[in-house]
């Protein structure tokens, strides 16, 4: 994993980069993780290189969907999208995390408590119940403190990272 350049950010943004960092590294399995905003945009990935690769298509090609953390954010978008709307029909109240298992991995998504979601993508020999397990742990602590402020510095602090890539 490439760790993103936290320099010149808030206190919050760098402990978000830190809670990420940590589950990236100390939950087995775990491929790729993206922090989407209500509005369907990337705040926080595991990959800053991939952030890159989304928007230079073909330079290469990671470990996860097309190799992007700008496509598993979509994905999860989409996803959260369709469950919230899933919800609201069948009146069971709102969605706390939504697990789609494949032959070779899974996408786990989770709700955090400002309409951002947290999305993991894990091998297919991942333990389930340990990934979300690690991914409530960090809804807990990061649900609290993604402010709209927050967000905001998040999502420039991408688009300055993906500027400086090209």
């Amino acid at each position: 994993m490439t760790a993103p350049s936290t320099f010149g950010l808030s206190r919050e943004a760098r402990n978000l980069h830190f809670l990420l960092t940590n589950l990236v590294e100390e939950v087995p399995g775990i491929q790729s993780v993206a922090v989407v905003s209500s509005d369907g945009l990337l705040l926080l990935s595991s990959d800053s290189e991939r952030n890159a690769e989304a928007r230079e298509p073909g330079k290469g090609r990671g470990k996860g969907p097309r190799g992007s953390s700008a496509d598993l954010a979509t994905i999860v978008s989409g996803i959260g999208s369709l469950t919230v709307g899933t919800a609201k029909l069948m009146d069971f109240g709102p969605v706390k995390h939504t697990m789609v298992a494949m032959e070779d991995g899974s996408l786990f998504v989770m709700a955090i408590s400002d309409g951002s979601l947290l999305g993991v993508h894990g091998s297919a020999d991942c333990d389930m119940s340990v990934v979300a397990y690690h991914m409530a742990l960090f809804v807990g602590r990061a649900g609290h403190v993604l402010t709209p402020e927050l967000r905001s510095e998040l999502r420039q602090s991408l688009e300055n990272e993906s500027g400086s890539t090209r």
